[in-house]
């Protein structure tokens, strides 16, 4: 590969994105995915329902992983996403399949969270290969947990982050384009209860978001310079991305 002058490019470079998403139970993650253009998806739970999609056979061992992304990389087909559901359960199979296969003293002192991490980190090359080589676009579902954050700027508080150990959550965020924490909008009503005296309560409003940069209660961030927040829709969030790229300025000559 050459380096000279005549290499450089400029402009952005647009390819599908990498998506992780990550939610509270029940606020539809399954559904996003499953509303990508010409989805497959990868089980490790069952998490589709009744929702009417392309699947693999339920993964059940790291070597069905390998399988399902050599298959879409390997063979002739017209699926544009690949929708993995989800991340967390997939990490519950590879922290089993590794420690039925070391000895306990081969996983201690952290040992076993990095043998993992090569086990993700080979996967989600094998995604960069779909998304690079075949132009696939790439979801990731997960799990959310709260957990507490100690900040190294305030007193400590709890929020919202994806339910994967704290080495892999590091892979994949890094990995994808963006990360996105869906919830339902949640609005604050302070009330007057005497004395002088005041009570704000979040009430929800049902409206299903995805928030798309860091806050305090959440995790996310993106790459395409998105709103904070959008509608939980596949063609909401292609529509602001293609928005962003259109609206990017190539560097000046």
């Amino acid at each position: 590969m050459s380096f000279d002058l005549g290499s450089i490019k400029r402009g952005p470079d647009l390819k599908p994105p990498r998506i992780f998403l990550y939610a509270v139970e029940g606020l539809g993650k399954t559904t996003f995915g499953a509303s990508a253009p010409k989805p497959i998806f990868i089980q490790t739970e069952d998490g589709l329902g009744a929702l009417d999609a392309a699947r693999f056979p339920m993964v059940e061992r790291i070597d069905d992983m390998r399988a399902a992304i050599g298959t879409l990389y390997e063979q002739q087909h017209d699926f544009e996403t690949v929708v993995l559901d989800s991340a967390d359960w997939l990490e519950q199979i590879i922290a089993k399949e590794i420690e039925s296969t070391h000895d306990a003293k081969d996983l201690a002192y952290g040992k076993g969270a990095l043998k993992q991490a090569e086990v993700w980190r080979e996967l989600l090359d094998g995604f960069n290969a779909l998304r690079n080589e075949r132009g696939m676009s790439i979801i990731l579902i997960g799990h959310c947990q709260i957990k507490r954050f100690d900040s190294p700027e305030t007193e400590p508080y709890d929020r919202y982050m994806p339910k994967l150990q704290e080495r892999s959550s590091a892979l994949v965020r890094e990995w994808a384009d963006a990360v996105l924490f869906a919830n339902y909008r949640t609005v604050v009503k302070t009330t007057e209860v005497g004395f002088k005296k005041e009570v704000s309560r979040g009430i929800s409003t049902g409206e299903r978001l995805l928030y798309t940069s860091e806050k305090p209660a959440y995790m996310a961030k993106n790459r395409y310079g998105l709103h904070e927040s959008l509608p939980l829709s596949w063609d909401a969030l292609s529509n602001a991305i293609a928005g962003r790229v259109q609206s990017a300025q190539p560097l000046a000559a």
